[in-house]
């Protein structure tokens, strides 16, 4: 089976976690053949039946990590400490993606917020037994500029324009904006990589770079230390435009162990109800969502409630997902098969 078959049939399964569906429609007989059973996470999303309730109450260990995925947690870490949720939510902020890996691998953790590559490729390493649930955090990267008058991508022609992010999926996304606008990367526009987000926020501060691809919550911190830097392009907002509904610009998600997910049904589906509402807040109560940001060390108060607003945090599963996920997958495959498929030994 050729690889782009191999990863179809990967990004189906990823996409038949978060709810029960009436299947993935048309699809090649030999990738939906690879496909391993689904595991309906929120099936009694919705019912009114009070059997749907979890019969017995467990503790979920959850990894997280700062950013993001971890403000979409906060209301979830504030109602368990006190008590008020279905099951008790063990919540670790790993220290960075490749933690929050280790972490559910090696069944440290039963679930973890992870970039959404780095789920697929997850998946292929555990040969399908961490699998996707939800979609938790939309585009998070802004084109920002110090000194440069930056209104549309076509602007950008004749640029030098930094990012960071190389071989993952920042670099991806910035190519694939650029070359459907018809936009030649390293020849229309030149981007240079620095080592990590820190270093490229220090680079546009200094005016040593005057235009950035940067995530948050990085555009809060540098557009509140010097107004001459300016938000230019919301990349989540260029993305859209040159694919439609195709796919959506996903940076982050929320995997699950196969095995954790069909031995706690109930009380998988009950954390993803809770999670949802968690989301819900963050996004509906920026202010108080904040201040849990800083009690749990995820970022300070004043930050978070900047950034809050601009990092995307959503909560996607079930067929939204399942439409968006494949073509969003194919494009990181089509730039480099290994930011989403990588072979595995024997």
């Amino acid at each position: 089976m050729n690889f782009m078959k191999r990863l179809t049939a990967m990004a189906l399964s990823l996409c038949m976690l978060g709810a029960v569906l009436t299947g993935c429609g048309s699809q090649p007989e030999e990738a939906s053949s690879q496909a391993p059973e689904s595991v309906p996470a929120s099936s009694s999303k919705g019912s009114e039946d009070p059997s749907s309730s979890p019969k017995e109450t467990i503790t979920i260990k959850i990894a997280a990590q700062k950013g993001p995925t971890g403000l979409g947690m906060v209301k979830l870490m504030q109602d368990s400490e006190e008590g008020s949720t279905v099951n008790t939510y063990d919540v670790t902020i790993a220290s960075s993606p490749d933690a929050a890996v280790s972490m559910i691998s090696s069944g440290e953790a039963d679930v973890a917020a992870l970039p959404t590559n780095t789920a697929a490729i997850l998946y292929n390493k555990t040969s399908g037994n961490v699998q996707l649930a939800a979609l938790n955090t939309l585009g998070v990267l802004y084109i920002v500029t110090n000194g440069e008058d930056i209104s549309s991508i076509e602007d950008l022609k004749g640029k030098t324009v930094y990012s960071s992010g190389q071989g993952a999926t920042p670099e991806y996304a910035f190519n694939y904006i650029l070359t459907e606008n018809g936009l030649t990367p390293g020849t229309d526009v030149t981007v240079e990589y620095k080592a990590d987000h820190s270093e490229l926020a220090a680079s546009i501060l200094s005016g040593d770079a005057k235009i950035a691809v940067l995530p948050e919550p990085f555009v809060t911190q540098v557009t509140a230390k010097d107004p001459n830097v300016q938000v230019a392009l919301n990349l989540t907002d260029e993305w859209n435009k040159v694919a439609g509904d195709k796919s959506v610009l996903t940076m982050g998600c929320l995997v699950v162990r196969k095995d954790f997910a069909e031995q706690n049904k109930e009380a998988f589906d009950a954390f993803l109800d809770e999670y949802k509402e968690s989301v819900d807040f963050t996004n509906n109560h920026v202010d108080e969502a904040a201040e849990l940001s800083e009690k749990y060390d995820i970022m300070p108060a004043a930050v978070a409630e900047k950034a809050i607003p601009n990092c995307n945090i959503v909560y996607m599963d079930g067929e939204e997902m399942q439409k968006k996920m494949p073509d969003f997958l194919n494009i990181l495959f089509t730039a480099n098969p290994k930011s989403v498929w990588r072979r595995v030994a024997g």
